[in-house]
């Protein structure tokens, strides 16, 4: 361009192509103000890219704290839960041993911790105020263990033998349904009717 105008200057060139190398050279070059465009437009992006680099973290930090708030409520559930079943079963389980010492009462039970040791609790079910399969194994403890529950027959003092030769006042199917330790005790209280059912 300098040595276009020094040659403009002597002569050797026109004002026409002077111009013309003018235009030949600003068509590889970009204007200042579209240079300036660019750069604001660059800038610009430059923002949102950091702008939203700032969301995408502050969305991690939200979905961080919303994981661990999920883990949170759900723990807090599952401890809750936990919490209901135990008071639950606490509850049943009252009202098992409850309707169990009733029904232990009611079969005349003269201990029941004895009882119990030889009851199956996993193989009775309270419904409805009852325990169902308890009654079948009370009935077979009754036969195998008899001196845990309280005679259902004679009580009191065993009656003498009445003079004038008539029958005893215990008959002899009465004495064989006895429980070894009435039996014990007619021994001792009344040996002669004691002999005499035992000898019949």
């Amino acid at each position: 361009m300098k040595e276009l105008l020094t040659k403009l200057s002597i002569g050797e060139s026109t004002v026409e192509d002077v111009l013309q190398a003018i235009e030949e050279d600003s068509k590889d070059r970009v204007p200042r103000s579209r240079l300036n465009d660019k750069n604001d437009e660059i800038k610009e992006l430059k923002e949102q890219l950091t702008a939203r680099d700032t969301q995408l973290e502050s969305l991690k930090s939200q979905t961080t704290n919303h994981e661990e708030m999920t883990s949170k409520i759900q723990e807090l559930q599952l401890s809750n839960e936990k919490v209901v079943t135990e008071y639950e079963a606490k509850l049943q389980k009252k009202d098992f041993d409850s309707a169990l010492e009733g029904a232990l009462r009611t079969a005349k039970v003269k201990n029941s911790k004895a009882v119990k040791a030889l009851l199956d609790i996993e193989a009775m079910k309270l419904t409805g105020g009852t325990l169902a399969g308890l009654e079948e194994q009370l009935k077979a403890i009754k036969l195998s263990d008899d001196y845990l529950f309280e005679a259902d027959g004679i009580k009191g003092r065993t009656p003498t033998l009445p003079s004038g030769g008539r029958k005893p006042s215990v008959t002899k199917d009465q004495f064989e349904q006895m429980p070894y330790n009435e039996r014990t005790r007619l021994y001792t209280e009344n040996p002669e009717l004691y002999q005499q059912l035992t000898t019949t």
